[in-house]
């Protein structure tokens, strides 16, 4: 029977909680253990990465200095052009000449101030004069009012203009036409052909 069914085999013993615990400590250490290692190599990266980034900002900086250099030249050719055109409109210029403009737009400036005194200038008018009195009847001034001339009259009196219809003409038809107004009417177009 042993054969057909078996020896019984002996039972493990069953693990206590002891047990249990420790193998999950063990567990816990190994991944302990990974973390330090990911840690170190996490520095490491990061090193890495921090080395890269100086190495970045350095770069940067000289492109930075290689562009102000070109630029100092620039400048530096545009000072150059700028002196060498200074230098030869200098030397057109004469200090005795702009002295002399000078002392002439001086001399015109204080004939102008001159002149706008001279038309400023009071006419000694005493201040007992009231400017109503020198009012005519209309309110304006008796200096200001035209002066009446009869022969400007005459030329101004015109003899008036026709009123009335036109005659008409023999042999002529008048072909103006009034409206109810009487003002000449507006001839029609037909839209129809």
């Amino acid at each position: 029977m042993k054969r057909v069914f078996g020896v019984k085999k002996d039972k493990e013993p069953t693990s206590s909680l002891q047990d249990a615990s420790d193998r999950i400590t063990k567990r816990g250490d190994n991944v302990e253990e990974k973390i330090k290692k990911l840690d170190a190599e996490l520095a490491r990266y990061e090193g890495q990465r921090h080395m890269l980034y100086n190495q970045t900002f350095k770069l940067d900086q000289a492109a930075f200095a290689a562009e102000e250099a070109k630029d100092t030249h620039q400048a530096m050719l545009a000072l150059k052009s700028a002196n060498k055109e200074l230098k030869g409109m200098m030397k057109t210029v004469k200090i005795h000449d702009v002295h002399n403009l000078q002392d002439e737009m001086t001399d015109l400036l204080d004939v102008s101030v001159e002149v706008q005194e001279s038309l400023g200038r009071s006419y000694n008018v005493p201040d007992d004069i009231d400017e109503y009195e020198l009012l005519d009847g209309d309110g304006v001034p008796a200096y200001l009012q035209c002066d009446k001339e009869p022969e400007l009259e005459a030329e101004l009196n015109m003899p008036s203009a026709p009123s009335g219809n036109a005659q008409i003409y023999a042999g002529r038809p008048n072909v103006q036409t009034e409206d109810e107004q009487g003002l000449p009417a507006v001839a029609r177009a037909s839209l129809r052909g």
